[in-house]
């Protein structure tokens, strides 16, 4: 709003405002987005206990992925149906999906520069979050051996070829992509769900003379990838990456329903089924296997993410 220029000491006198312009209203999803960067911010408000303020990260991330799985979805049902009718603030469904997907990258980069942030701070402070090669060999022996005992029993290799198309991915499945040489230099595409019921980092044990109160963690899917040859014996790894698929999870109950209870159990099924609402990829997943995903899981350019760091930060 400009302002005419005035006499000194005297304040700006404001233009005209149409009380019946759709510009004196703001948008609910974009507002919704401008509170969840809120949340973030206590994220980064170093006033805060270190640890809840990696918890007010993880919740910034798991708020998106409900933002995406519910708001997003019903917008992206109105530009399947062509619905053009403007809401109150006068922006079409497909305008608001591009406003939102603009402050949704940009949240997401700022929540990876808090991770990035909060981690060296959670080393000094005695919690590490390691890669494998800073294991020493006894703690890869044991990776190793948890591997074999409580992993292996548990995880489900998926071959992709004809005679094996590609799975359905559930929603919010956090899944390791291969693709891998045989021995005769044939190539294997393989997908590597990770088990929903292990949790997502395993604490390493304190080394023999160690500090007890320092803790030290490393992430489920790379045990599974430094453990790869026992899943697929003689194969060599040529790319490899990871990726979570967000689902349309939008429910509408009527409330006129004869049984509410198995109306929303079969919801709450139909929730993991829904169609591909976005897909957050590794960025150091090698362009192949980035296209064989966006292929297969039939994903619009605009809704396949890539995430440079930590992905799944909701985990």
């Amino acid at each position: 709003m400009r302002a005419e220029p005035q006499g000194a000491g005297e304040f700006p006198r404001p233009q005209p405002f149409d009380p019946k312009s759709p510009q004196r209203f703001i948008n609910r999803e974009l507002s919704w987005l401008a509170f969840n960067s809120r949340v973030l911010e206590e994220a980064l408000n170093e006033r805060h206990p270190l640890l809840e303020r990696v918890r007010f990260l993880s919740i910034s991330a798991s708020n998106l992925d409900e933002f995406y799985m519910v708001r997003v979805a019903g917008l992206r049902g109105q530009v399947r149906e062509n619905v053009t009718t403007p809401s109150q603030e006068g922006l079409s469904p497909a305008e608001q999906l591009a406003l939102i997907n603009h402050d949704a990258l940009d949240l997401m980069a700022r929540q990876q520069r808090c991770w990035r942030d909060l981690e060296p701070k959670l080393k000094s402070a005695g919690v590490e979050v390691l890669d494998i090669e800073e294991l020493s060999d006894a703690e890869s022996e044991w990776v190793e051996a948890e591997f074999l005992k409580n992993i292996f029993p548990v995880v489900t290799p998926i071959a992709l070829d004809p005679a094996h198309p590609f799975p359905f991915v559930q929603n919010l499945g956090f899944v390791l992509a291969l693709s891998m040489r045989r021995r005769d230099g044939r190539i294997l595409n393989a997908l590597l769900p990770l088990p929903v019921k292990i949790k997502r980092f395993l604490r390493l044990p304190t080394p023999s003379g160690g500090d007890p109160k320092r803790l030290r963690f490393i992430a489920l899917e790379k045990v599974i990838f430094s453990c790869i040859r026992h899943l697929f014996p003689g194969y060599e790894i040529v790319a490899h990456g990871a990726f979570r698929v967000l689902r349309d999870s939008d429910v509408e109950v009527e409330e006129e329903a004869e049984d509410l209870v198995r109306v929303f159990e079969t919801l709450v099924k139909r929730r993991r089924r829904g169609d591909v609402i976005r897909v957050k990829v590794e960025s150091s997943t090698p362009p192949t296997l980035q296209a064989l995903i966006r292929e297969k899981l039939q994903a619009h350019p605009q809704d396949f993410v890539l995430v440079e760091g930590l992905l799944g930060l909701s985990q």
